[in-house]
């Protein structure tokens, strides 16, 4: 990489897991690529130790691969402090020599370190976007990630977190179509058992609707045990591409189950598929591609129903949108104002992308009494308290002089279930 690039800005895809992490980048300039950085130059060696070293006596710190180099060569001269993702996830202080450290400053040390090895390619004011990644992402884990964001003093980034299922989608989306024609496949093995995403999407849908069926399987180990697991994943639809990621798929103890992936399907095999992924969907995000526009992801965190309702423009029913399926469910905030006449009531339609009827939700505005001939303004404001659970908020705003507001706020919840 040229040290000069380091004038332009960059956006940042961040795997953080419990172990190690990663850091995929892509300059915000036409034709560039997602890289990947590497501790050693010429070398697929992603992987950066989710783990802080502290000199005893000093406040000194290491992180990394340097943390774990310096406390094997001599465990009396330091304290390593591993497990960073989950000890934050906990929230209790953490004992070092004696003192107590709050384990989400802990965290954000790490994280802000690790950045640093972006020095070489770009300064911390010229990172535009970063998008977390993580296997799951619980209210407490985006708590944790909110705080740690918080702690780095990025002020003028754009942060995002999602899951690995969506990150898996954003990295098919920008590989040759043909790998995912039909399905494809993820086996993540790096615990003792394995994780199996399958990447399916609806044809039939305008724009296709892309969703991840995750599961997590358990097998004895070894090659013949894995055939097994992988004919049992591979019964239902025929699929275009396989996955293998994973420090334990390494060892060429797979020749078996192998040879049976590779008959008619594309096999890769690495390791930072997540990092690489979140890095093309914040690309997506910022700058959307013509595959990223005709391709919705529904994920366990989406909004999986288009919301609408049908209002007169020019004289000519219309459909006015409302919420678009596709966004995560936490960041729906939609506030408007319409004009409502002769009715008492208002009508919202609701369209699953994910199968099922289309459906007419009737909201009554009861004490509003609009006469035939009366027009009056509403406000509408829609968030989602919680997954699949559409809260709406409803004004009367009156028609100026023509007619007063009857200064009443309606409130209803509707389940998109």
């Amino acid at each position: 990489m040229l040290l000069n690039s380091a004038s332009e800005n960059i956006i940042i895809g961040y795997d953080l897991t419990n172990t190690c992490s990663q850091i995929s980048y892509q300059f915000l300039k036409s034709g560039s690529q997602v890289e990947t950085l590497t501790a050693v130059a010429g070398q697929e060696n992603y992987d950066i130790p989710t783990v802080l070293c502290k000199k005893c006596g000093v406040n000194q710190w290491l992180f990394g691969k340097d943390a774990l180099r310096f406390y094997e060569n001599d465990p009396l001269e330091g304290i390593l402090v591993d497990d960073l993702l989950q000890l934050a996830i906990k929230g209790e202080m953490v004992q070092l020599g004696g003192k107590g450290y709050d384990p989400v400053a802990l965290l954000t040390l790490f994280v802000k370190r690790s950045l640093g090895m972006l020095s070489h390619i770009a300064t911390m004011d010229k990172i535009y976007g970063i998008l977390f990644t993580c296997e799951e992402l619980t209210p407490r884990v985006i708590e944790v990630l909110t705080m740690v964001v918080n702690g780095l003093d990025l002020k003028n980034t754009k942060i995002y977190f999602q899951n690995y299922e969506e990150s898996y989608y954003g990295y098919m989306l920008h590989q040759q179509q043909e790998l995912w024609k039909e399905q494809s496949i993820l086996f993540d093995y790096r615990g003792d058992a394995v994780k199996v995403m399958k990447l399916q999407k609806n044809t039939k849908t305008t724009p296709i609707v892309v969703y991840v069926d995750r599961k997590e399987k358990n097998f004895g180990g070894g090659d013949k045990a894995f055939l097994e697991l992988a004919k049992e994943c591979m019964i239902e639809g025929t699929t275009s591409s396989v996955y293998l990621i994973g420090e334990k798929f390494a060892g060429g103890w797979m020749e078996e189950s192998l040879r049976f992936l590779c008959e008619g399907r594309r096999v890769f095999q690495g390791n930072n598929l997540y990092s690489k992924g979140a890095c093309y969907c914040l690309s997506e995000r910022l700058m959307p591609t013509a595959m990223g526009k005709e391709h919705v992801f529904l994920g366990e965190d989406k909004l999986k129903s288009n919301v609408g309702m049908f209002v007169l423009k020019r004289g000519q029913e219309s459909y006015f949108a409302i919420l678009d399926a596709g966004v995560d469910w936490r960041d729906i905030s939609f506030e408007c104002e319409i004009y409502l006449q002769d009715e008492n009531n208002l009508e919202l339609v609701v369209t699953p992308l994910l199968g099922g009827k289309v459906k007419m939700v009737e909201i009554p505005l009861e004490g509003l009494y609009l006469k035939k001939g009366e027009t009056t303004r509403i406000y509408m404001k829609f968030t989602m308290p919680q997954e699949n659970l559409l809260s709406m908020e409803i004004e009367d705003l009156g028609f100026g002089m023509f007619r007063e507001s009857v200064e009443t706020v309606w409130k209803q919840e509707i389940s998109l279930d």
